[in-house]
């Protein structure tokens, strides 16, 4: 396919206080091996109170870039405020806490002609957000099986697959005309509920190992703790507006946790105790095949960054579903 016969895209980018990510974000936009005059970059930003604006306005003769304001401040309406401001054949939404392949898009676009499909994605490779050692063993973490489990896009694959999600999805523009919008209600995992909307529509998603961004993970523990209590909230609590595509893996850490909790009544403290034992006999194992490759000095802040995540999401699953079974609004 030549670049002139290539269909104008639309990025929809949330943002808020981004100021210190999403230079790297839009120099790999810079880079894009796609032509400037068919790619529409619309920046929805939560009122911001950095320098976010200002350094998106410093990009504006490099490329087409619109700013919307988004008062609500959440995801979702950041979306589709986006999207319904967009004229492109395609949509691609994406984040302003990563980088791009430079045939990030290019590569979308092919996919989604060659495969027939109504949305593509690509992989996630996960880099550390800050040269500290906590940071990487982040970053470490959230690529390895034992911290996110059977998340494809995160651990990668090798050849092109159907999947039921991918992250930074690129869509058919006519795909929101069909079956609506992103769930305004939904903090988190708005993402997954739109995917399963159209899976259920009989749409077809595709996960492409060719496409490939970089995400800057958190750099500290307790920001890693609290982004990821509010995933864990979210999957349960999120019932409260729809049928979210959780699956099993994502009920791992709440049964984790509630199986370390019960050993609170004492006929049940063998059933806490064996569990941290059997926990972190899998979490040394995996922890020393980390370091053993990337280094042991990197060994506790590995460790230490599985039991955070697992922890933080579990507490945050068991919180949501009470919040859920009893009533109260978000966190």
């Amino acid at each position: 396919m030549s670049y002139d016969e290539l269909p104008k895209v639309s990025l929809i980018v949330p943002c808020r206080n981004e100021e210190r990510f999403i230079g790297k974000f839009l120099d790999s936009l810079c880079n894009q091996k796609y032509p400037k005059d068919k790619m529409e970059i619309i920046f929805v930003d939560g009122r911001s109170d950095d320098d976010t604006k200002g350094v998106i306005q410093r990009y504006r003769d490099k490329f087409l870039v619109s700013i919307i304001d988004n008062p609500m401040k959440f995801t979702p309406v950041a979306l589709n405020l986006g999207i319904k401001n967009s004229s492109g054949d395609y949509v691609i939404i994406l984040s302003s806490h990563t980088a791009l392949k430079d045939t990030f898009i290019y590569d979308n676009i092919k996919t989604i002609l060659d495969t027939k499909a109504d949305c593509v994605g690509g992989i996630i490779k996960t880099y550390p957000s800050k040269d500290s050692l906590f940071a990487k063993g982040i970053a470490f973490v959230l690529s390895n099986k034992f911290g996110v489990g059977n998340s494809l896009f995160r651990t990668g694959i090798d050849k092109l697959m159907e999947v039921d999600t991918v992250p930074f999805g690129c869509y058919k523009r006519s795909v929101f005309d069909r079956i609506g919008y992103f769930n305004e209600k939904l903090i988190r995992n708005q993402d997954l509920e739109l995917n399963l909307r159209l899976k259920n529509s009989g749409y077809k998603i595709v996960l492409n190992p060719q496409i490939e961004s970089i995400y800057f993970a958190r750099g500290d523990l307790k920001s890693f703790f609290k982004q990821n209590f509010q995933n864990g909230f979210w999957v349960f609590y999120g019932l409260k507006f729809a049928k979210l595509p959780f699956s099993f893996r994502h009920t791992i850490p709440a049964i984790f946790v509630l199986s370390l909790l019960v050993g609170i009544y004492p006929p049940f403290l063998p059933v806490s105790i064996a569990s941290f034992i059997a926990y972190n006999l899998v979490n040394l194992y995996f922890t020393f095949n980390i370091a053993k490759e990337k280094g042991f000095k990197y060994f506790l802040p590995t460790f230490l960054s599985f039991w955070t995540l697992h922890l933080s999401y579990g507490i945050g699953s068991i919180w949501g579903l009470i919040r859920y079974i009893f009533g109260g609004k978000g966190v």
